[in-house]
């Protein structure tokens, strides 16, 4: 088969395309980790936007590009650029540390997302998926967060996974509903329609 000079120009094109909007929602990432309230139903322990940037890599990059945002983000960290939650960095927020679980995790659930919304690896408008299809993927990516979460907790701190569920989960559980809401609102917005 025979590769024409416009065909070429246009693959690379979506490439580049592809790799900037990887990088950006990278950076998203690393600035929902730093937006954060209090949560009433887990004092101390603060809500962050981050599950909301995953939500919004899977829809909106899908699958391949979705899970190559999350994991750039992990890879930023993890070589010391504070963009976890609270300014964290380094390997060990990555190994040592009672939230790893939850920051593995988002690589798995864009990508989970990113299939679901998409039923495949070629990117649709998230227009064209139905209501309940997003419904179910965000649920699912959601619950692929807190089980990982939910695992490495109990196996860095040493407790049972009942317990590890009650104390690392449990009390996020109504914010992670309200960011559904925010995500699906998001990409069904006029201006991302737009885009």
């Amino acid at each position: 088969m025979e590769t024409t000079t416009d065909s070429v120009d246009l693959i690379e094109g979506a490439a580049v395309r592809n790799i900037a909007r990887t990088a950006l929602f990278a950076a998203l990432m690393a600035a929902f980790a730093y937006v954060s309230f209090p949560n009433p139903l887990a004092p101390g322990i603060p809500v962050t936007l981050q599950v909301l940037g995953v939500f919004l890599a899977g829809i909106l990059l899908g699958p391949v590009w979705g899970t190559a945002a999350m994991g750039l983000y992990l890879v930023a960290g993890a070589v010391g650029i504070p963009v976890f939650a609270g300014g964290g960095a380094g390997i060990g927020s990555l190994i040592a540390s009672p939230t790893a679980g939850y920051l593995w995790s988002y690589p798995i659930a864009a990508g989970l997302i990113g299939l679901v919304v998409h039923r495949g690896t070629e990117l649709r408008s998230p227009d064209s998926v139905g209501l309940g299809v997003l419904v179910g993927a965000l649920i699912a990516g959601t619950v692929v967060i807190y089980a990982l979460g939910t695992l490495g907790f109990a196996v860095l701190q040493n407790v049972g996974l009942a317990e590890a569920f009650a104390v690392s989960a449990l009390a996020f559980i109504p914010w992670e509903a309200a960011k559904i809401v925010a995500a699906i609102g998001i990409v069904r917005s006029d201006a991302i329609s737009a885009a």
